[in-house]
């Protein structure tokens, strides 16, 4: 055996449960094999957590993440909550556990697999070869800024509010993030921001630059939000890493899963100071497909694969799961979100036991 460690597994909501079962499949696969020993804790979180014990975050949930080496989550939320109180929502037990655990870097690769290049909405000249990796910024900014809320003007009328803000420190430490993974890619970093209308995000460039100043070998550039946004369509190769916002990096990475011809297929790692990580899918809970068995759990897989590399110290083990899901691809096996001519589709089980066949 190679270490011991905890990861405490949480499946959430709708899909969350399917896919998550996948990826445990892939962590007991390993472990049978001696390639890592790991302690596997299940625990409630979102809708499922409110449903239970009336919180999104239950406290013994929380101590548990807070114990732990490593949180593996499936997805949360759906229609079902919706009419709660936001207060209440199962997102709020997300944001939680971001907040909570200190994880202010998410880091959300964008990697096109050959074998799926005609799955993606655009040519595949333009996305062949693609590797990006979005950095964002994930415990600041608009989603956690106070002051935040709705309330009565005089006249009746209700007005929505939400503040966007960001110390130095902040942008410091997720821009140094970016260029210490830049180091061991292609020493460049794209710096996202809006700074021509936002002040917090012209403190955004000015902090960014000098963070930069500290890695010569790094060529740094900057660029508006909605220019990188039509350029990850227009030629996302040109990117290698991207730092940005926490709003701007949700909206950019979703845009970048589509680059890739789904976003069932891209993982992401929320880090904090410490290494410890929370690590899912990008996509969400999809209860328009929740039990039915159809849903890609390779990102889930991959997300695996990301946790053994950044938080469990196993970067041999990640290795094997991300060959053994390119192995399954190359096998020709497609989820329906994947699907293309002459390949053979398949469910989220038989995708799962695929992969751990392939290991």
């Amino acid at each position: 055996m190679t270490l011991s460690k905890k990861v405490l597994v949480l499946a959430g909501d709708g899909i969350g449960l399917e896919i998550v079962a996948e990826a445990v499949k892939v962590l007991r696969a390993l472990q049978a094999a001696g390639s890592i020993e790991v302690e596997l804790e299940d625990a409630l979180v979102g809708g499922a957590a409110y449903d239970a014990v009336g919180d999104p975050l239950p406290e013994a949930t929380m101590a548990a993440a807070r114990a732990a080496d490593a949180v593996l989550l499936g997805a949360v939320g759906g229609p079902k909550w919706e009419p709660l109180h936001i207060s209440k929502r199962p997102e709020k037990g997300l944001l939680g556990l971001r907040a909570g655990l200190g994880l202010f870097a998410n880091l959300r690769p964008a990697i096109l697999y050959p074998q799926l290049a005609e799955a993606s909405t655009l040519r595949s000249e333009v996305v062949s070869g693609l590797d990006i990796m979005i950095v964002r910024e994930l415990t600041g900014g608009i989603y956690f800024g106070q002051p935040r809320g709705i309330e009565t003007l005089p006249g009746g009328e209700r007005r929505g509010f939400n503040t966007l803000v960001y110390s130095e420190s902040e942008i410091e430490r997720i821009c140094r993030t970016a260029c210490e993974i830049a180091m061991k890619r292609d020493r460049r970093v794209c710096s996202v921001d809006k700074a021509n209308v936002l002040e917090s995000t012209e403190l955004w460039r000015e902090v960014a630059t000098r963070t930069a100043r500290d890695y010569p070998e790094i060529t740094l550039t900057h660029m508006y939000v909605d220019n990188a946004a039509m350029q990850l369509v227009r030629a996302p190769k040109q990117f290698d890493v991207m730092v940005t916002t926490n709003m701007f990096g949700d909206i950019l990475s979703d845009c970048a899963a589509m680059l890739t011809g789904s976003i069932g297929m891209l993982p992401s790692a929320a880090l904090n100071a410490a290494g410890q990580g929370m690590y899912e899918p990008i996509h969400g809970s999809a209860p328009d497909i929740a039990g039915r068995g159809v849903a890609n759990p390779l990102a889930t897989i991959l997300s695996v694969a990301m946790m053994l590399r950044y938080s469990l110290g196993a970067p041999a083990a990640a290795e094997r799961v991300e060959q053994a899901v390119s192995r399954v691809l190359d096998q020709g096996l497609r989820t329906a979100d994947i699907m293309s001519d002459g390949m053979r589709q398949v469910g989220t089980a038989e995708m799962g036991d695929a992969v751990v066949a392939a290991l």
